[in-house]
């Protein structure tokens, strides 16, 4: 018989000279633990010298592939990165961002309507997922196939980085990885044995995001309620005054994603869709 314990995940803030903790999440988890491990993850930067061996990461790469995807087509490829070389190069296109040379296992994961299209051409079926809402299917599955490659990670003390950076260097990450047409780079993943571990990353409570029956809009007072709190955490606190901001959502629009460079990489990478004929 599965038996279940309680488990409270907290996040302690201040406000107005006050002591809160607010429970965001209460509820029964299985002994086998692997909600626990979901509601627990943390994004991890900092690896050990301990390598991943092959076996451990084949098991991380079949979760990917058993990951649900449109009509089993798995219109996806993922492309592992062990070399130093390689992940010192992969490194500078990340805006050398450390983790992608220092861990061990660098993952991208891209959408690949290439390999299904020289399926359907072999047996006379025509060519036809060369599109805009094929690269969106293809964009889907890879990201399902990602998560589940980091959730098997976690599960086995393995910890994860996804890199955002991908987005703004696709048509140089795939000039490195020698991707050809129909191929795009959609998620990549650093993968290792942590050297430590972070707190927990603040979240908004449940009711900010989750909807239920149909979508219902944030009235002034609303959005004032959701992010009063979050903006009074210590550690929100800290990140607004070390970017110089009056509030967190200046801290995303002036310093973090500027408008401006959002209007350049996107150019850039409609750009290279187009090349790859998906746009």
């Amino acid at each position: 018989m599965t038996k279940y314990r309680k488990t409270y995940l907290t996040i302690k803030y201040s406000k107005k000279g006050k002591r809160f903790v607010k429970t965001f999440v209460k509820s029964i988890i299985m002994e086998n633990k692997n909600l626990n491990t979901l509601l627990n993850r943390r994004t991890i930067r900092k690896y050990s010298d301990r390598n991943i061996e092959k076996d451990t990461l084949d098991l991380i790469l079949q979760a990917g592939i058993r990951a649900s995807n449109c009509g089993n087509m798995q219109i996806y490829s993922i492309i592992v990165t062990q070399k130093q070389e390689r992940k010192e190069a992969l490194c500078k296109l990340h805006f050398n961002q450390p983790m992608v040379k220092d861990a061990p296992v660098v993952i991208t994961v891209c959408a690949d309507v290439n390999r299904f299209h020289k399926f359907c051409e072999q047996r006379n079926a025509p060519k036809s997922y060369d599109n805009f809402l094929w690269l969106n299917v293809a964009t889907i599955d890879a990201t399902i196939c990602t998560q589940a490659m980091v959730n098997a990670a976690e599960e086995l003390g393995i910890g994860a980085c996804y890199i955002g950076t991908v987005n703004y260097q696709a048509k140089e990450v795939a000039e490195l990885l020698h991707l050809p047409k129909g191929v795009v780079p959609v998620t990549t993943i650093t993968l290792g044995y942590p050297s430590e571990i972070p707190p927990l990353t603040e979240r908004l409570p449940m009711e900010a995001v989750v909807h239920y029956e149909e979508y219902e809009d944030y009235s002034k007072e609303k959005i004032e309620q959701l992010y009063e709190e979050f903006e009074q955490l210590p550690q929100i606190k800290k990140y607004i005054e070390e970017a110089k901001q009056e509030n967190l959502a200046q801290v995303f629009t002036n310093v973090r994603y500027k408008k401006q460079d959002a209007e350049y990489f996107s150019e850039k990478y409609k750009n290279f869709l187009k090349e790859q004929e998906l746009f």
